[in-house]
């Protein structure tokens, strides 16, 4: 049985690469989590959970992460992806995540009101929004990504 993750921070970056893999490993890399195996987990973030936007995890560490991403190989595309913590008053939190052809904003405005629902359908108080977003204009291969990785 894994442990319940106590720390997380929000992520958002965007990179070029010769391929549609490498354009995804510069993009985890430029968001500070690229040396780590990212275990993909739906949207659910611990009780008690708390920010820590300075954490380190060590390289090679299998980590909970909840992303979202996109990669382009139109040059001139404009591409955004985004995370977004919803925080509860008194119990869990909710993760959404999105990518699309769009701007940042747009990304940003789709977090915000998937959040917002999904507290309403919990019946849930929404007591603070965290969002992260980038967008990026392919060049060649781009990737926009967006993650809230989750560790111990």
């Amino acid at each position: 049985m894994l442990p319940t993750p106590k720390k997380y921070f929000l992520t958002a970056a965007a990179a070029e690469g010769d391929s549609t893999l490498t354009a995804f490993d510069n993009a985890l890399l430029a968001g500070r989590i690229g040396n780590i195996n990212l275990i993909r987990v739906s949207s659910i973030l611990p009780p008690e959970a708390e920010i820590d936007p300075e954490l380190v995890i060590p390289p090679g560490s299998l980590v909970p992460t909840a992303y979202g991403y996109i990669v382009s190989q139109e040059p001139g595309q404009l591409i955004a992806a985004a995370v977004g913590v919803g925080i509860s008053a008194d119990t869990f939190g909710v993760i959404m995540e999105f990518s699309g052809v769009c701007g940042k904003e747009e990304a940003r405005d789709r977090i915000r009101a998937m959040l917002e629902e999904s507290f309403r359908s919990r019946g849930m108080d929404l007591k603070d929004i965290k969002i992260a977003a980038v967008e990026h204009r392919v060049v060649k291969t781009g990737c926009a990504l967006a993650a809230v990785p989750m560790w111990y």
